[in-house]
């Protein structure tokens, strides 16, 4: 098991390239299970998220070719396997592969998936929608088991905006009898991106992107190629990577669009930030302005990047608020900041933040992917050195952090841990 060391203190600059969106990536390998012939995948990031799916479309008999970022998935010998346990337990967006089967063989099991510990993110929605699709979902032994003698159109209303519902309806769909509407959609990126890969496979979506979205179901799917979006949050938090401890920092392959609710923030902070077509320079600031942030559904704030920001604003002049209005079990993050020296205090599902602090450098553990980036941030901001524990995390999604890092001017690197060292996380 390895630990990551940052140097904190040393000036960044130069060129950072983004890889492709790990949400999207999540969501689109499952998706290939609904075609009947090769579907390719190109710009798919580096990332474990991606491993895991890959090896579990080949246990269910799927033939799997990635090198370079590209995917290609031959689902064609695909069955139905039960995936009750093993590496579906290891992610949270397993939870795609019940609308993917769901849509391709009318049935599934699969074991209630894992990932990020972030409070009670529940699958009430999606269940809801693939019960309007006419199918029976059951809770056996800690699986999920749904079975549909044939999949039918319907009106669902998402009574929660969210985006996991949206997509695994979505895939659910596709291959359903007749028109199925989607109100209360969700209007992320990612879900386009997903619309687009299924409508380049044969689909009929309208709407995506909206609050809306109509699908009227098809047969059947085919093979094709798609390119995956830049990952927003990976370029958002270089973007406060570079507000953090950059003299210019340009972030490239990136859709600028998708990232305006961060840049309003960070230029109410005071930091320069200029765009083009794909491509965001972040300068670095006089002197920081707090701010207050409130994360909501896109096109508002985040939630994906409260944890990193919150980093950024411990060296911001005067008293921050940032509110999670959608994942109350968020703050994992802040006793770790504490470690560290910052001001921060959390009341209900706010963190309030007093500075400039200057961070120390100190041991700390990421408790989930976003955390994990916010402590990354937070030892390039630090005097001295700071160990970070919890890599798993951090490897979920950001795609060779520590040699982008490197090159912008970074002195972080991984170490194995000693056996006491390991016996000690066991303890905590």
């Amino acid at each position: 098991m390895e630990k990551l060391m940052i140097a904190g203190g040393y000036p960044l600059k130069g060129t950072v390239r983004i890889s492709g969106a790990k949400n999207s990536a999540v969501a689109l390998i499952p998706a290939t299970i609904l075609a009947e012939s090769p579907v390719t995948i190109e710009g798919l990031p580096d990332i474990s998220d991606v491993q895991i799916l890959k090896d579990l479309l080949e246990e269910i008999g799927g033939t799997v070719e990635f090198s370079e970022n590209d995917m290609t998935v031959d689902p064609s010998s695909m069955i139905s396997m039960p995936l009750p346990n093993g590496k579906v337990k290891k992610l949270r967006a397993s939870y795609y592969l019940m609308g993917a089967m769901l849509g391709r063989f009318k049935k599934a099991v699969i074991g209630l998936p894992g990932g990020c510990h972030l409070g009670p993110r529940p699958i009430d929605q999606h269940i809801k929608g693939f019960e309007a699709l006419g199918a029976r979902v059951t809770n056996e032994q800690g699986a999920i088991y749904l079975r549909a003698d044939e999949l039918r159109g319907a009106r669902i209303y998402l009574d929660v905006v969210s985006v996991g519902a949206t997509i695994n309806i979505m895939l659910a769909a596709v291959r359903a009898k007749g028109r199925t509407i989607i109100e209360n959609a969700a209007k992320e990126p990612e879900i386009i991106d997903v619309a687009t890969l299924l409508t380049n496979m044969g689909a009929k979506i309208k709407g995506a992107g909206t609050d809306v979205i109509r699908i009227d179901g098809v047969d059947q799917l085919h093979g094709c190629q798609h390119t995956i979006i830049p990952d927003r949050i990976e370029a958002g938090t270089y973007m406060i990577v570079g507000a953090a401890a950059g003299e210019g920092v340009l972030i490239d392959n990136v859709i600028p669009h998708h990232l305006e609710s961060l840049i309003a923030k960070l230029r109410e902070m005071g930091v320069q930030v200029e765009t083009n077509d794909d491509q965001v320079f972040v300068g670095p600031a006089e002197k920081m302005k707090a701010v207050d942030i409130k994360t909501l559904v896109y096109p508002g704030f985040p939630t994906d990047l409260q944890q990193p920001l919150t980093s950024l604003l411990t060296g911001a002049e005067g008293t921050s608020m940032v509110t999670d209005t959608i994942y109350s079990a968020r703050f994992k993050h802040i006793d770790e900041l504490r470690r560290m020296n910052a001001n921060i205090k959390v009341e209900g599902r706010s963190a309030i933040i007093n500075g400039p602090i200057q961070l120390q450098g100190a041991k700390v553990k990421a408790s989930d992917l976003r955390a994990g980036a916010a402590l990354v941030i937070a030892g390039l901001m630090a005097e001295g050195v700071t160990e970070v524990t919890g890599l798993e995390h951090i490897d979920r999604g950001y795609s060779h952090l520590v040699e982008k890092l490197n090159g912008l001017g970074a002195t972080i690197w991984r170490e194995e841990m000693s056996k006491e060292e390991m016996e000690q996380m066991k303890n905590v």
